[in-house]
């Protein structure tokens, strides 16, 4: 039978790697593995350090320093970044004015007609303030900010639709990949999604949308359509 166990002084050497990938005379270890393993959870603690700021916001956004440091951090009295500016997209001034309405529509084959509302009557419809962040698909997101406005759900009523199952939201861009977005019933339906008028207590900026822009809970930024222009209800 086949001894199955050997004592150390009987034991012999395995033959040399043909490879010559394993040296035949390795040097003793420079780290142990408890030093690997302090240096490995120390590498980690400094990559938290780098960069959790960026997405805890507020001062401690200085210390991201992997972050992308080259976007708009958006002057006025909104305060925060900005990933298109209205000049990029080709918003002008006058398409933002008093002559602004924002249109309600609904893909019934037949129904109300559309309904066209200035902001100061979406600003006459009962407010909701939600603390809702952004989070933008290029790679930066703010802390909770308080935005109020009128809730999706509610001007899906007013468009006819009591039940909705999407909306199509546009906005005045000219052009672009996201100025058209589709949001379903779950995101209608929640009582922080919103048209929103003011953030934080001010006024929406032109770069941050004004005069009205959508803002839907756990969504990423791109569906947070901004210069909103008209919402299309499907039941």
């Amino acid at each position: 039978m086949r001894e199955l166990r050997v004592d150390t002084a009987r034991t012999e050497p395995e033959p040399p790697d043909s490879s010559e990938l394993v040296s035949p005379a390795p040097a003793a270890a420079t780290i142990s593995r408890r030093g690997a393993l302090a240096f490995a959870g120390a590498g980690s603690l400094l990559l938290l350090a780098v960069s959790a700021g960026q997405s805890l916001g507020g001062p401690l956004r200085r210390t991201a320093l992997l972050a992308r440091h080259g976007q708009d951090l958006g002057g006025g009295p909104n305060g925060f970044q900005i990933n298109q500016t209205a000049a990029k997209v080709g918003i002008r001034i006058e398409e933002t004015g008093a002559s602004w309405r924002l249109t309600l529509d609904h893909a019934l084959p037949a129904g109300p007609a559309p309904i066209r509302l200035s902001r100061a009557e979406l600003l006459a419809v009962e407010q909701h303030t939600a603390h809702l962040p952004i989070a933008c698909v290029e790679g930066w997101s703010t802390g909770n900010l308080a935005w109020t406005g009128v809730r999706l759900h509610d001007l899906a009523r007013l468009a006819g639709i009591s039940h909705p199952a999407s909306v199509l939201v546009d906005s005045l861009e000219e052009g672009g990949t996201f100025r058209h977005a589709v949001l379903s019933a779950g995101q209608i339906m929640d009582p922080d999604s919103l048209l929103a008028l003011r953030v934080n207590g001010a006024d929406l900026s032109l770069d941050h949308g004004y005069p009205a822009r959508v803002i839907v809970p756990a969504s990423p930024g791109v569906h947070s359509t901004k210069w909103a222009a008209s919402l299309t209800f499907a039941s």
